[in-house]
């Protein structure tokens, strides 16, 4: 192991660590072998020396860049370590490997440590589940994995599934029949596939059952062979329905539950099959539990202070049981 002190110089820790360290949270994101300790104008690095060495380069020219531009925000840091010149030099080299390419060209990669984890899980696992808050590409990485399993012919078909559980509005009061009111429950499923797969040919794919998107109380009564399966939103499916969807599993099928345990739109809380699930089948060969948090977050940098600070209220005491959740995720 190595160990350096790098230092800032001419410029304020205050800026180079963020509002409340979310800079040097983001930095110690892109370095996960790397433990990074934060005194003032200090940063001991402990770790291997190539990856010391690589942290120490990307160091001196993020300070460069603020001792040029006078600024240093979240978007600078994505310039430094997602750009084509610098991700294969990234410390876990793995942000460089394109899951799919979309439907413009443009590659869809993993773009965090936990999407890369979810990535690399996928091939020694069975069943995941990825929980975390809104905007860590949970959903998104799940259904490009899909999308790739699907051109490669590791299955023969893709379903997606989601609770039709109301967040405020009611199903009874949308216009339309039984599909029109459905769709804007299962939306976010046709966005994200429509960015991977032309329109033309999802539309082909959807007629003749290769792609399924559908309610989770659809999967009822069903056995999924040669699948890969999705479950979006499954913090609000409830014991008995996870119970069900979770024994649909048949041989050669890969399943992925998303959802987001401080987003629970059920009656009680307690009713929540994701958080019964996430206890019971921690410890269970060939099931993977990967917990996302707002460092993870790639959408608007809002929606990550946003995150930041509904979690700081729950842990004020308004809500133990997410607490004890939020001390288990990745440190």
């Amino acid at each position: 192991m190595t160990e350096i002190v790098l230092f800032l110089e001419d410029i304020d820790p205050v800026i180079f660590y963020g509002t409340n360290n979310s800079l040097l949270d983001k930095i110690r994101g892109f370095f996960p072998k790397i433990k990074i300790v934060a005194r003032g104008n200090e940063l001991k690095c402990i770790g291997e020396e190539a990856e010391i060495a690589i942290f120490a380069e990307r160091f001196n020219e993020i300070v460069e860049y603020y001792q040029k531009y006078h600024r240093l925000e979240e978007d600078d840091l994505e310039k430094y370590f997602f750009d084509a010149g610098h991700m294969k030099s990234a410390s876990n080299g793995e942000f460089e490997h394109v899951i799919v390419f979309g439907t413009s060209g443009k590659p869809v990669r993993a773009r965090t440590v936990n999407q890369v984890l979810l990535v690399n899980d996928y091939k020694k696992n069975d069943l995941i589940i990825a929980e975390g808050p809104a905007g860590t590409g949970k959903t998104y990485t799940s259904i490009a994995l899909a999308v790739r399993a699907l051109k490669e012919r590791e299955v023969k078909k893709i379903i997606l599934a989601r609770p039709a559980v109301e967040a405020g509005e009611r199903l009874g009061f949308l216009p339309g029949d039984m599909k029109e009111k459905l769709d804007p429950y299962l939306q976010p499923l046709y966005d994200a596939l429509h960015d991977m797969i032309p329109f033309k040919k999802l539309e082909t794919l959807m007629e003749d059952g290769t792609v399924q998107i559908a309610p989770l109380a659809f999967m009822r009564g069903r056995t999924l062979e040669n699948a890969f399966v999705i479950l979006d939103e499954a913090q609000n499916a409830t014991v008995s329905q996870l119970k069900m969807f979770l024994t649909r599993m048949g041989i050669n099928s890969k399943f992925i539950m998303t959802g987001d345990t401080t987003q629970i739109d059920l009656p009680k809380r307690s009713e929540s099959g994701l958080l019964q699930a996430m206890r019971i089948l921690a410890d269970i060969e060939g099931i993977s539990i990967i917990r996302f948090d707002e460092r993870d977050i790639v959408r608007h940098k809002l929606v990550r202070r946003i995150v930041k600070a509904y979690e700081q209220e729950e842990n004020n005491g308004k809500d133990t049981s997410v607490s004890s959740i939020k001390e288990s995720r990745i440190p």
